[in-house]
């Protein structure tokens, strides 16, 4: 059981809270985790939103995609993830093929609420997957969205690529952000997308945008925690950054993230598209 005293005095974030966020200015702060120990790190240095992304099969797993990523992972590293928090928000990811159709989406996010302690599910995609964001919504289950480079669809987009670089993807884009809005996603993720496209999607929709990749525009900012520890094997995107080079340990690397984030000295336009 760890120390309630090592942590930072704060109220829990909710998902009103989010939009309340957005609305007054304040950049929302999130990062990756996939179990106890740094999930509790990450909750004492002030992060605001932890996600168990898929992003396991590649960072914990070591496979070369996401695809690999069964929802009995997800669920087992949510559950860990869950009990080294307090005051965080815990957003899941839908493994793939977990919401091919409303009945599996509806068993695996309950599965991930009620096994894994998430407060909010995530997944990829609009179109077909906004009626699986409202059949979902209306079940009272917080809907994050994914849009731009969504690794699920990784063989489709033919690879890690920048999406949204010529006006007609950069407008289908802000399509697809309207329609997972008005389908009643909460949340909307924009990765590696061009920071001016992210900004007139972030200015133009009522929910809060967080942004991996898509430029200081965005109503928040999230990266992959091994990614920010300088520990993730082989290249690295552009869009991360390796805090704890600069900085004598993981709690002042989390917290040199964090009050970077809210500051909007990160990311810079090195990061950005």
């Amino acid at each position: 059981m760890y120390v309630e005293t090592q942590a930072i005095a704060r109220k829990p974030i909710t998902v009103p809270a989010l939009k309340v966020m957005k609305r007054e200015g304040r950049k929302i702060v999130a990062l990756t985790a996939y179990d106890a120990s740094f999930a509790h790190q990450l909750e004492v240095a002030g992060i605001d939103l932890v996600l168990v992304g898929d992003s396991l099969g590649m960072v914990v797993q070591g496979h070369d995609s996401t695809l690999p990523v069964t929802l009995d992972d997800m669920v087992y590293h949510c559950t860990m993830v869950c009990r080294g928090l307090r005051a965080s928000m815990l957003v899941a990811d839908l493994p793939f093929m977990s919401y091919r159709n409303i009945g599996h989406a509806l068993q695996a996010s309950a599965r991930l609420m009620a096994e894994g302690g998430a407060v909010m599910v995530k997944l990829e995609g609009a179109g077909w997957v906004c009626e699986i964001i409202q059949h979902l919504a209306e079940r009272e289950v917080p809907v994050c969205a994914h849009l731009g480079l969504t690794p699920q669809s990784v063989h489709k987009l033919g690879g890690y690529r920048v999406q949204g670089r010529d006006e007609e993807t950069a407008e289908h884009l802000l399509v697809e952000a309207r329609a997972v809005q008005q389908a009643g996603a909460s949340l909307l993720v924009l990765e590696a997308v061009p920071a001016t496209l992210a900004q007139r999607i972030s200015h133009e929709l009522v929910i809060p945008t967080i942004g991996i990749g898509a430029g200081a525009d965005c109503d928040g900012q999230i990266l992959v925690l091994y990614d920010i520890l300088g520990i993730t094997p082989g290249k690295r995107p552009r869009f991360s950054k390796d805090f704890l080079h600069d900085h004598g340990s993981i709690q002042e690397a989390l917290r040199a993230y964090a009050e970077d984030v809210r500051s909007s000295r990160f990311p810079t336009p090195d990061h950005c598209y």
